[in-house]
């Protein structure tokens, strides 16, 4: 019999090996993220399109990424973690790979849209809380502050290397090193990634001593079919909806905005593109202290409290950004994007614990719909502020209506109750008595 704790023959419990593969797999899927903001102004310069037809391949990116997310946890169940995550890097490295022969704008929808879109969302934060909710009983909340980093981990990694290689060597390379980054990570995630802790003969780490290992059972029946009963019995309640909203508001406030259309404004005001790059990158590193740092107070604090500190934060940041840009680096924009960094995605290890906190077992497919919201704000925000940016010839106003998003993002998390837990599998019916957790 093994133990959860892997002490006596286990100097370092498995479920850690997993979640550091699982860290390299967001890391090689995070390349694309960080490119469109740096490629977006090449591509413009090349074929003479449109921001806002560049904004809407990148919305139908970001649409994608949330929609696929809950179906993606309903498949882990149905065929194991290994098989999605594989099958995902390979379809963003088809998307960033293929992109490099785009002569019509209806090509770049394709390939950054679709392909780049899919295979995103089939990774996406969803396998975070699964590695956490599957390996894992005890450190939960920083073992999915520590997944969620891997995003920011990649945008540090790839955003200046793209940034340098798209001015020196042309977009094409650029794209060509996403492509890469998502490939290179595939053998490791073929050999280390386990689906379950029985693979091995242990429990979840931190499980009790004497639980035997639950070995892995397909999931009986249609992955889509899973995927979207949950999201029915789930969208009764009061509680999915306020985490619905405020995540909506919280991607609308970053990769729609921020991830976006940073570089694009920062170059209006006549900062160069690197420096621009260089600034998002430096929100990459603090996004990794921030989020770390956030799934260690999950642990101990109100998730409640915290979204609505977070919220709040950014909002700030958002309402003074418009007088902070100009065409040097000053003091002022280096302490927003330190603050920015701190909280970008801060708000998802709150989150997952609230899903899990409220929905039980079935936390990480509901969390992969609440995430979906959060790609869907992103989508709107992104085509919302190309088309600001064509219209008015500057993105001042819609930093000011993501600050009053913000707002509203922090009044709804504070009206989030701490109650009870729904099963979705064994209460059909809304109306019935919940159980307590």
């Amino acid at each position: 019999m093994s133990t959860g704790s892997g002490t006596g023959q286990r100097r370092i419990h498995p479920a850690w090996i997993v979640a550091a593969v699982a860290f390299l797999a967001l890391v090689g899927a995070a390349g694309f993220r960080a490119a469109p903001g740096v490629l977006m102004l090449p591509l413009e310069s090349e074929f003479g399109w449109s921001r806002s037809v560049l904004s809407m391949a990148v919305s139908i990116n970001l649409l994608l990424f949330g929609l696929t997310a809950p179906f993606a946890a309903a498949l882990m169940e149905r065929f194991g973690m290994r098989a999605v995550t594989s099958t995902a890097l390979v379809l963003i490295a088809a998307g960033s790979g293929l992109s490099i022969f785009v002569t019509e704008s209806w090509q770049l929808l394709l390939t950054w849209g679709v392909l780049i879109g899919l295979g995103t969302g089939s990774m996406a934060l969803v396998f975070a809380a699964t590695v956490a909710d599957t390996w894992f009983v005890k450190r939960r909340g920083l073992v999915v502050g520590i997944l969620t980093a891997g995003s920011a981990a990649g945008q540090l990694v790839f955003l200046p290397l793209i940034a340098v290689l798209s001015e020196q060597q042309g977009w094409r390379q650029a794209s060509l090193l996403c492509a890469g980054g998502a490939l290179i990570v595939v053998p490791l995630v073929l050999i280390f990634l386990r689906n379950r802790p029985a693979d091995v003969g242990i429990t979840p780490f931190g499980s009790p001593e004497m639980l035997e290992p639950v070995p892995f059972v397909r999931k009986p029946g249609n992955a889509a079919k899973r995927a979207i009963t949950a999201l029915t019995k789930a969208s009764k309640y009061r509680t999915f909806w306020a985490l619905v909203v405020g995540f909506a508001i919280c991607g609308a406030t970053t990769n729609g905005l921020i991830g976006t259309h940073f570089i694009p404004s920062a170059h209006d005001h006549g900062l160069p593109e690197t420096t621009a790059a260089g600034l998002l990158a430096v929100v990459g590193i603090f996004d990794i202290i921030g989020t770390i740092g956030s799934g260690w107070l999950t642990d101990r604090v109100n998730p409640r409290i915290l979204l609505v500190a977070y919220y709040g934060f950014r909002g700030v940041g958002l309402l003074l950004l418009p007088y902070l840009l100009s065409a040097t680096v000053q003091p002022p924009i280096i302490l927003f994007v330190v603050i920015y960094g701190l909280d970008w995605v801060a708000t998802v290890p709150p989150t997952v614990a609230l899903c899990r906190e409220i929905f039980g077992k079935d936390g990480p497919i509901v969390f992969g719909w609440v995430f979906a919201s959060h790609q869907i704000g992103a989508a709107i925000a992104a085509t919302t502020a190309g088309w600001v940016r064509d219209s008015f010839g500057t993105y001042t106003p819609a930093w000011l209506g993501a600050a009053g998003l913000c707002v509203i993002a922090a009044v709804v998390s504070a009206t989030i109750t701490r109650k009870k837990k729904v099963d979705l599998d064994s209460v059909p019916e809304p109306k019935r008595p919940l159980i307590h957790s």
